[in-house]
């Protein structure tokens, strides 16, 4: 369940990713269409706009805390929920686009690169985000012997893991972790409040040339497949650490 989610962190949201061979239409009507369909289904997305860099997004207030977006780039359509109430309304977003993209966009099994779900969690804490890391992944690795060098301080250990999950290496997950400590924090003290140590996982699915793609039904197994890892795997070995080491300093 995403509220049990959510008591772990400060943060947690769920997006979804698809990834297209070809750039994206971007006419005016498409464009229009494509997000005034989805605003019928989710009225409280009304804040429209375009970004410098040329993406088209349609957000609800950010400022609640509790919000989905959707963005249409150039060869991308990515989606997601920050702060859910559920898993199920998670998925009724993410799949009213994957039903959309053929008609609005005309992207079908040919056009599609791969389908990315991911999982992110956001911790609180103004300090040294590497140091809570290094404490809670690396303490018995042999990693840890290199903080007993006279002055030696964590600054870079936020590691990234990319595994294969089938045979074919089509379908892959990637774990990362990202600290927003740097060098000027360390040697000032300054660190800023809003600063938020975050943990990924990604569950990334390639298209098999000799089968037809059903972009529904990978999402349906890649976000079951994302939930089960996070329960059996991340919570008890890298979570629950992070998250106690961040309590011995409050």
């Amino acid at each position: 369940m995403a509220t049990s989610y959510g008591s772990l962190c400060d943060d947690f949201y769920v997006n979804m990713n698809l990834n297209t061979e070809l750039e994206l239409p971007t006419e005016r009507d498409t464009i229009l269409h494509f997000f005034e369909r989805f605003q019928r289904q989710f009225p409280s997305m009304n804040t429209f706009y375009q970004r410098d860099t040329g993406e088209f997004c349609l957000d609800e207030d950010r400022e609640s805390g509790n919000y989905r977006w959707i963005t249409v780039e150039r060869d991308r359509i990515c989606s997601g929920y920050v702060n859910p109430d559920t898993m199920e309304q998670v998925d009724e977003q993410h799949r009213l686009i994957l039903e959309l993209v053929p008609y609005n966009f005309g992207v079908n099994n040919l056009d599609i690169d791969s389908l990315d779900v991911m999982m992110g969690m956001d911790f609180d804490y103004q300090g040294n985000h590497d140091e809570i890391l290094a404490e809670a992944l690396f303490k018995d690795s042999a990693f840890s012997s290199l903080l007993d060098m006279p002055g030696s301080r964590p600054l870079g250990f936020d590691p990234a893991v990319l595994l294969s999950l089938s045979d074919d290496c089509r379908l892959q997950a990637k774990l990362a972790l990202e600290s927003r400590t740097g060098a000027y924090q360390l040697r000032t003290g300054k660190f800023k409040e809003d600063d938020q140590l975050s943990l990924y996982l990604s569950i990334r699915q390639y298209p098999n040339p000799s089968e037809k793609f059903s972009s529904i039904e990978s999402y349906n197994s890649q976000r079951i497949l994302c939930e089960e890892i996070m329960n059996d795997r991340l919570i008890p070995n890298f979570i629950n650490p992070i998250v106690g080491a961040i309590a011995q300093r409050q």
